[in-house]
């Protein structure tokens, strides 16, 4: 299994495209991967022939270089591989010092000689003594003299309403006292198999979907992200009445060429990277050692899919014109509902927009996407009453926006500035493109 991205650990095999004992030549795709972004194609790096394909489609979660198949130089040679199994490389791997040389399993196309007898295995030492027991919670044991078990009131009335026994439980409490969260972790209902029938039918019907390599991924960041980073969230509100009259007059001049349409959201990424360009402190990553600062801003969008959320990548929005980001957008967009993102679409991202204004949201704040330190939530545009001074009221349309922050590279003070500056470019969006 090769690594088709930077990112990727494991993938999971969607379809092959070539059968055992077809011809294969350089860069011939061998087979559909689902990576932690996308769908890609597995490409061959040698020429040859399929001669084993070693785990099926359908396989999943296999690590970076798992062998999945075999090539092999001659095509007489593809008969060899017939019965050939994984185990067969176990085997005779133990005696690859030998003159007799195992073959080689590969991932991502590498050629492959006919397997070799086996030599004869020597027997494995006798098994020695076990390991001394280590030391850990003590079990609560059962009672033989009429003595309590040592358990909290919480813990026994929780085993009351599960029906389970404290004996035999580990009790992590003081003194080997067993408390509420080892009766969760360890309780055994005594249910007979009429009760077990009627806690199953109070749920109602369900579907259990397998999750997608995409969505494992997604959770597994996520869950990291919550964990490890401190986050903290502002919030302001965008007079965006101006930049809703000049998109409308810039979709009437494209629309007499044929240009497209250009989104809110384009207006966004755009205001975005300017002010990162301003306060770079927000277009940054943690490291250990040191806080790495962009001299380029590599704008995220969150697109929804099927397959779970995709982040496809806006290189160096700072100097794209509008029609040009909204071009961009929407063709990455599309690639990655289709699950065809390339590693470039989705790489080198330095800061993340989660828009779900479309869906009536008005506010909401986002998870940062590590190794990010920013990542701004948008709201919808809603119209608000606002007071015009001495000239009365008027009804104004209003975005609000929250940027999350690591508190280990943006400082409060800095995401403040930030988001005025971005307040800055969208109440005056003639600004963007001066």
């Amino acid at each position: 299994m090769p690594a088709l991205s930077p990112t990727m650990a494991s993938g999971s095999i969607s379809a092959w495209k070539k059968q055992e004992g077809e011809r294969v030549e350089q860069g011939d795709v061998l087979a559909d991967i689902e990576t932690d972004k996308a769908t890609m194609e597995m490409e061959s790096m040698e020429e040859g022939y399929l001669a084993k394909i070693i785990l099926p489609e359908g396989s999943q979660n296999v690590n970076v270089g798992v062998p999945v198949a075999i090539l092999c130089e001659e095509e007489g040679a593809v008969s060899a591989f017939s019965n050939y199994t994984p185990s067969d490389a176990d085997a005779s791997g133990a005696s690859g010092k030998s003159q007799n040389k195992a073959p080689q399993e590969v991932s991502g196309g590498s050629e492959e000689r006919a397997p070799q007898p086996e030599e004869a295995k020597t027997p494995p030492p006798p098994a020695g003594p076990p390991p001394a027991a280590k030391s850990g919670p003590s079990v609560a044991p059962k009672p033989t003299d009429g003595s309590r078990i040592l358990a909290s009131p919480l813990a026994r009335r929780i085993a009351r309403e599960l029906g389970t026994s404290l004996e035999g439980m580990v009790g992590t409490g003081p003194g080997g006292r067993i408390v509420a969260i080892d009766v969760h972790e360890q309780a055994v209902p005594s249910a007979d198999a009429s009760t077990v029938a009627a806690m199953a039918a109070a749920y109602p019907e369900y579907v259990d979907k397998p999750n997608t390599t995409v969505r494992k991924i997604t959770a597994a960041r996520l869950l990291e992200s919550k964990q490890t980073i401190p986050h903290y969230y502002l919030s302001i509100e965008c007079n965006v009445e101006e930049m809703m009259k000049l998109r409308a007059q810039l979709n009437e001049t494209l629309a007499a060429s044929d240009g497209g349409k250009l989104s809110v959201n384009d207006f966004v990424v755009k205001a975005s990277a300017l002010a990162l360009r301003k306060f770079p402190e927000c277009n940054s990553s943690w490291h250990e050692d040191y806080i790495r600062q962009y001299k380029e801003a590599n704008i995220n969008v969150a697109v929804q899919t099927d397959h779970g959320l995709m982040v496809p990548v806006v290189h160096k929005a700072c100097g794209k014109g509008l029609a040009t980001i909204s071009s961009e957008v929407k063709a990455l967009a599309s690639k990655a509902k289709e699950g065809k993102l390339t590693p470039e679409d989705f790489s080198g991202g330095t800061f993340t927009i989660s828009n779900l204004g479309m869906f009536g949201i008005k506010q909401f704040c986002a998870i940062v996407n590590p190794p990010q330190a920013c990542i701004l939530a948008v709201g919808g545009a809603y119209p608000k009453v606002v007071s015009l001074g001495g000239d009365g009221y008027a009804e104004r349309k209003y975005m609000t926006v929250t940027l999350s922050c690591d508190h280990r590279v943006v400082d409060g003070a800095v995401g403040a500035q930030w988001l005025q500056a971005f307040k800055g470019y969208v109440e005056n969006p003639l600004t963007m493109i001066l």
